[in-house]
């Protein structure tokens, strides 16, 4: 067979099985070799039952004692149970709803058992193991790659995939160049394959891993390089007039000095004549926003055209009220355009940007339409960058000629990510909150504080300030492990304990018109508590708000808390941000623990990105980043660093890897999705 050759020809494999591997992103035995093992079972080291441990997964060779016997515990639960033993000493087996699998076992026989080992008592039991026969065939004395699944696939249909993979590799050419793997002691790709998919010892599989996550960064290094060197020698979009005086005078208050610097950076990568490509990162409430003010004043100032791209119609509708009133005040027309508009007004708008009579357009994904078309482009800024695809950001680019882009996040974002996801763009940090914006008090608490909760969500409003509550989800049915209090459960719950308060309750199946009405009721003060799911995470300015409640907090990342607190403390009066979960286990503890303490949003990036890894970092898979099999990015800061190094030193050599086909078409196929035309 060839690597082009589809799995559903591989023995044991047949149109079914095909369809649940497409799943997993495998359609050819190329593929499957891709698929790496998410760990590995050692199964080489066979313990005596007198010498193992609480907690581990482990391998045992033991004698059946006794016919296993099945005991109905409740509905749906039966419980078979088995003794067996071997020169050191014994221990029992236990199998949920699993008789026939236990059905297997004859007494007097020995067995390879594999399976967790739990104490109870004084004695320990193994939990649901696997087993075989002890003979030459058999999988115990091997390292056993455990792959990833879907629900109707085993480990035994990867191991035949994959079997075949390798065999159809066979003498596979390596793309990574010989001196640079020798120089990172790394093994060649004929050797890294085997050594990852069927590993003899758990050092091979160690060095496949690390030369298959050097392999991944710096592949995404050269990518990087490549569209950042796309930029050079291009010009960007000509604006002669670089003054904001009238802009700085209109403002109603003093801008910060990491305001002035992302201002300052952006005016000077456009006198310099480039494409400005530059992303401006802060916490909620830090004032980027003002940095596209700034360059929206610059594009009108000359006589061309500015657009701001948001991901929700809550956050366009909230630069429309910010942004509008200062860019009319300094004579600048300013726009809306969202899906949710009647089809007269959306024709008027689009009829004013083609004809260039509105100078700036504020919007959602509606401004990437095809029907869409501006006079003169000059200026797109992309806000909350990361729940758009890098193609997204380049087709509102490629709506004029050499368009300035400015990309904002509030989402802080370690450099080590950074370095992936933004790595062809330059970063401003504001790193200062404006005047007048007071530290969030945070607390993290158990259930049982509940009542005095309660009490201090109604001194809060009976002091005249409002009331966000946040719920991981809609409804009680949608059942996952970590919750408790559904969002729906939630407001019924506190319209009961709190019953002269006004409630509000909105999530994502609130139809459009609904959520819009209660959002801007509780805006205009006309609702005391919203209870919501995340859809406030990004959403409407209440400088009123004071007090944020999230309930369930360990089911959510570290960032995204960050986020959600960060839409209190808008106003002038003292807020607070409470952070049920305390009680959820060291590892809530440790991940709230962080929240109380520090109100930087890098630090707590940082430590999710430790705690969770990239993969999980923003919840979406939106931002555009090729995905990652193997690199932890939180545990490969150094071998990033190195692959950095070594993939710009390649490329000064030879910007275009014309040496390196192999290379290059490896990039090119990885970064296609990207379509910036960086490898044309």
């Amino acid at each position: 067979m060839r690597l082009e050759d589809h799995v559903r020809f591989v023995r044991g494999i047949g149109p079914k099985k095909a369809e649940l591997l497409q799943k997993l992103g495998i359609e050819t035995l190329a593929d499957a070799i891709g698929c790496y093992p998410r760990g590995y079972e050692d199964r080489t080291r066979i313990i005596p039952i007198a010498q193992l441990v609480d907690g581990e997964k482990q391998c045992i060779h033991a004698i059946v004692g006794a016919q296993p016997a099945t005991a109905h515990i409740r509905k749906g639960m039966d419980v078979t149970r088995c003794k067996v033993f071997d020169s050191s000493g014994s221990i029992a087996l236990r199998f949920f709803n699993n008789r026939y699998a236990a059905a297997g076992l004859e007494v007097g026989q020995e067995y390879a058992f594999y399976g967790k080992v739990q104490a109870e008592g004084r004695s320990f039991v193994m939990l649901a193991p696997e087993f075989e026969p002890v003979s030459r065939e058999s999988r115990t004395g091997r390292i056993l790659p455990i792959y990833p699944l879907t629900a109707g696939l085993s480990q035994k249909d990867l191991y035949r995939v994959t079997d075949a993979a390798l065999q159809a590799a066979g003498d596979v050419k390596d793309f990574l160049p010989e001196d640079i793997r020798n120089r990172q002691k790394l093994p060649p790709l004929g050797k890294a394959l085997p050594y990852i998919h069927r590993p003899q010892t758990m050092e091979q599989a160690q060095q496949a891993r690390h030369r298959m996550v050097f392999e991944e960064l710096f592949l995404l290094s050269c990518g990087m390089g490549f569209l950042r060197s796309g930029r050079e020698g291009k010009q960007g979009a000509r604006l002669r007039d670089l003054s904001l005086g009238a802009f700085y005078r209109a403002l109603p208050f003093e801008l910060t000095g990491a305001q002035r610097r992302a201002i300052e950076a952006c005016t000077m990568d456009i006198a310099a004549g480039k494409p400005l490509r530059r992303l401006v990162q802060g916490d909620v409430g830090s004032g980027k926003t003002m940095v596209a003010a700034a360059l929206c004043c610059l594009a009108a100032n000359n006589g061309r055209q500015a657009a701001i791209m948001a991901p929700t119609e809550l956050l366009a509708q909230q630069h429309m009220q910010t942004l509008g009133p200062l860019l009319q005040k300094l004579g600048i027309s300013c726009g809306l355009l969202t899906g949710s508009l009647g089809a007269k007004k959306k024709r008027e708008i689009t009829q004013q940007m083609e004809d260039g009579t509105l100078s700036v357009a504020i919007g959602t994904h509606a401004l990437l339409s095809e029907q869409v078309r501006f006079h003169d482009l000059a200026v797109a800024v992309v806000d909350e960058q990361h729940r758009f695809g890098v193609n997204q950001r380049a087709s509102l680019t490629e709506k004029g000629e050499n368009v300035h882009l400015l990309v904002m996040s509030a989402t802080p974002i370690p450099r080590t990510l950074a370095l992936l996801i933004y790595g062809d763009l330059d970063v401003s940090i504001i790193d200062e909150l404006p005047p007048g914006r007071q530290k969030i008090k945070t607390y993290a608490v158990s259930e049982k504080t509940r009542p005095r909760i309660d009490r201090f969500i109604d001194n809060q409003c009976a002091d005249g300030g409002q009331v966000y509550v946040v719920c991981p989800l809609v409804e009680d049915s949608e059942n996952i492990d970590c919750v408790r209090n559904s969002a729906e459960h939630t407001a019924e719950r506190l319209a009961k304990v709190l019953p002269h308060r006004t409630v509000g309750l909105v999530h994502g199946r609130t139809k459009a018109a609904e959520k819009e009405q209660i959002m801007s009721d509780f805006a205009e003060g006309r609702i005391d508590i919203l209870v919501s799911t995340t859809v406030i995470e990004v959403g409407v300015n209440v400088p009123n708000a004071t007090l944020m409640v999230v309930e369930d907090a360990d089911c959510f990342g570290l960032s995204q808390l960050h986020q959600l607190r960060g839409r209190v403390g808008r106003g002038n009066r003292q807020s607070f941000c409470i952070f049920y979960g305390a009680d959820r286990g060291a590892e809530a503890r440790e991940r709230l623990s962080t929240l109380v303490h520090t109100n930087d949003g890098f630090v707590i990036a940082q430590k999710d990105l430790e705690m969770r890894g990239a993969g999980d970092f923003f919840g979406t898979r939106q931002h555009g980043l090729p995905p990652m099999k193997m690199a932890n990015l939180a545990g490969d800061t150094r071998l990033l660093e190195q692959a950095r190094q070594e993939a710009d030193a390649l490329l000064e050599q030879d910007p275009e890897l014309e040496g390196q086909p192999l290379l290059k078409a490896k990039v090119q196929k990885l970064f296609s999705q990207y379509g910036e035309g960086a490898f044309n």
